[in-house]
């Protein structure tokens, strides 16, 4: 197989794993978790001296290419495996490629840390952990961010797109929306967008990623 992804399903590797799910590539998915040492192993350190999943691995006739970051990973795949002309996630002009790289940046800068505060006191934690207080705050910070999402997302309505980059779900919107996924325990703050909303209902709710969840 050409690609192996070192993670699992519930953590930020899900983001490569769809993108290659959503390509329908053959890889191989070492469900290495994050926890109980698994990233400080050395050959895994060899691999990722962050010691952090997700790894891929992209195994090309000259020679092997490893990328790290979940966004790096995810922008990858869809780079280099997709086919590029429309028909699936992949960017098909310059102008799909800066929207998948502005709206992965922006999403690790201005959604990121907020969204998984909110999963963590919402949700994750136990429950005698959890700081509502926090999860409180995260939630007002998010309305900057979707604010942003929802006004960018009109205009796409007005130029009859249906989605980030395109008339179509592309590595933009599966960059965006495995992150906001993240703040749906905040429902109440999410149905103030309704665009936003109904957009990321329809990303979560693709087949690639409910295949993923299945097996894991």
């Amino acid at each position: 197989m050409s690609l192996t992804i070192h993670g699992i399903v519930a953590s930020r590797a899900v983001r490569p794993l769809w993108a290659a799910a959503e390509l329908g590539l053959p890889f191989e998915h070492l469900p290495t978790p994050y926890k109980d040492g698994a990233t400080r192993t050395p050959e895994f350190l060899a691999l990722n001296p962050n010691g952090h999943i997700p790894v891929l691995v992209d195994h090309r006739p000259d020679g092997d290419v490893v990328v790290w970051e979940s966004m790096a990973c995810t922008l990858y795949v869809a780079r280099h495996h997709g086919r590029g002309d429309g028909s699936d996630i992949a960017p098909a002009s310059a102008a799909e490629d800066a929207d998948a790289l502005r709206w992965s940046f922006w999403t690790v800068t201005e959604l990121e840390k907020d969204a998984l505060t909110v999963l963590m006191h919402r949700v994750a934690m136990p429950a005698d952990q959890r700081k509502p207080e926090l999860a409180e705050s995260a939630e007002k910070r998010l309305h900057v961010p979707l604010r942003v999402l929802e006004q960018h997302l009109q205009h796409q309505q007005a130029r009859g797109q249906t989605h980030l980059a395109a008339d179509r779900f592309t590595v933009a919107d599966l960059c965006v929306a495995s992150v906001l996924n993240w703040a749906r325990a905040a429902d109440h703050v999410l149905t103030s967008y309704p665009l936003t909303h109904a957009w990321l209902h329809a990303c979560v709710s693709r087949p690639a990623l409910a295949q993923l969840r299945a097996k894991a």
